[in-house]
């Protein structure tokens, strides 16, 4: 029976054989897991993972270095089994369950807690990843531009755990069922990103060639690329100055899009750019003196670090970009804005850029040298990546849906932190 007063919840979903389990009840971490448990110092080389080795709980790249050359952070020795979560900007949830059978060590920076669980392992990796347990964790976070929690206060954060051992089992088996369709599809995703990448290697010629290493059989025999500027074949479209009375529009007829609009687009797997946090009608648009940037213009950043991203997306509508973002549009009967848009994808724009503050004025960008073919082979190679980026897009719609099915199940399989005593 749980204590007298202890604080208990039923999941709203639970497995047939635990329904009529007792209530789980409310823990702190430290009950359920060692936190930055003693080991043995650091091994003569390891493999190190920092706060930018780790994404969607997958090691990105493994990273081995000496003991003479670790840096201080490092010093979380591992073990399989282990869970490593994210005490800096634990809000990211760049988690990981340490699960390798390569027979190399591992060691983590202390910008993670090692948690080494009492029961099961892979219950503790999920249970972390709940809501009100990371709500939880920044609540007790200090400081502002690296938020963080130490270990003592992250061992004093409640969380929910049945008393049977075998249902936490059971929940951590389905989770990391659905991880495992997660990371499949991920990898998917990933593969034709490379595909894509290595495609467009082949189908633009190299810097300082003109002749493309593929090209579709009806051009093979076609002329060579023209090499000139980009005002060949674009216009350069200019961002506004947006003033702050005009911002936080949400409904409107034109949407005014920031840089940040850009990024998220590109961020979530996007071309066209269709989301914006600012709109802007007509009469704005008239006092500010502004002309609308067309449907198919290839939108990017144009000054400060952003520009190192080399993020691009499309208008889907006519819009106004900010004075920090530029936009360039193929000249009809010149250029066709798909194949535009991917040529400016393969156009490093800080190497153009100016300044203390990384920048590229209009003229500058007019004169940004350039490849490219006939309008045929435009359209050609702008139809064979437009249809690649529509399996990537399809692929990760599927991915996304995949990740919000886990997100809900997660909802359902875990009690509510504000559960009744």
């Amino acid at each position: 029976m749980a204590k007298q007063g202890a604080k208990t919840a039923v999941p709203r979903l639970r497995f047939p054989e635990f329904r009529n389990a007792l209530p789980w009840n409310a823990k702190l971490l430290k009950d359920i897991c060692a936190v930055n448990p003693s080991n043995d110092g650091l091994p003569d080389s390891f493999v190190y993972i920092d706060l930018e080795s780790v994404e969607d709980g997958q090691l990105k790249a493994k990273n081995r270095i000496e003991k003479s050359d670790a840096p201080s952070r490092a010093q979380r020795h591992l073990r399989n089994g282990d869970v490593i979560f994210q005490v800096v900007r634990p809000y990211q949830r760049n988690n990981l369950y340490v699960d390798f059978d390569d027979g190399q060590q591992y060691v983590a920076s202390t910008g993670y807690a090692q948690l080494r669980a009492k029961d099961s392992e892979r219950f503790l990796y999920q249970a972390v990843h709940v809501d009100s347990f990371v709500e939880g964790v920044i609540a007790k976070c200090t400081g502002s531009n690296y938020p963080a929690i130490n270990s003592s206060d992250l061992a004093e954060i409640q969380l929910f755990a049945p008393h049977d051992a075998a249902e936490q089992q059971k929940i951590a088996d389905c989770l990391t069922s659905l991880d495992e369709v997660i990371a499949a599809q991920g990898r998917k995703v990933e593969a034709l990103k490379a595909h894509k990448r290595g495609l467009m290697q082949q189908l633009f010629p190299r810097e300082g060639e003109t002749r493309p290493r593929l090209r579709f059989p009806e051009f093979r025999d076609a002329p060579e690329w023209t090499f000139g500027k980009a005002s060949d074949i674009v216009d350069v479209l200019q961002g506004y100055g947006f003033p702050e009375r005009f911002q936080g529009g949400r409904e409107g007829e034109f949407p005014f899009y920031k840089v940040s609009d850009i990024s998220a687009c590109v961020d979530a797997g996007g071309i066209l750019l269709d989301e914006a946090n600012n709109h802007i009608d007509a009469d704005v648009l008239k006092e500010l003196s502004a002309k609308l940037m067309p449907v198919g213009s290839t939108v990017f950043a144009k000054i400060g670090e952003a520009i190192r991203s080399n993020k691009r997306a499309i208008t889907s509508r006519p819009c106004l970009v900010d004075n920090n973002a530029a936009g360039v549009k193929a000249i009809t009967g010149l250029a066709h804005d798909r194949f535009v848009y991917y040529l400016w994808c393969q156009v490093p724009l800080i190497e153009y850029a100016g300044g203390v503050v990384p920048a590229v004025n209009k003229s500058a960008i007019e004169q940004i040298p350039v490849c490219y073919p006939k309008l045929d082979e435009q359209h050609r190679i702008a139809d064979c990546l437009s249809s690649l980026d529509t399996q990537i897009t399809a692929e990760s719609d599927q991915l996304a849906a995949f990740k919000t099915h886990k997100q809900g199940l997660m909802q359902q399989l875990f009690p509510a932190q504000e559960a009744d005593q």
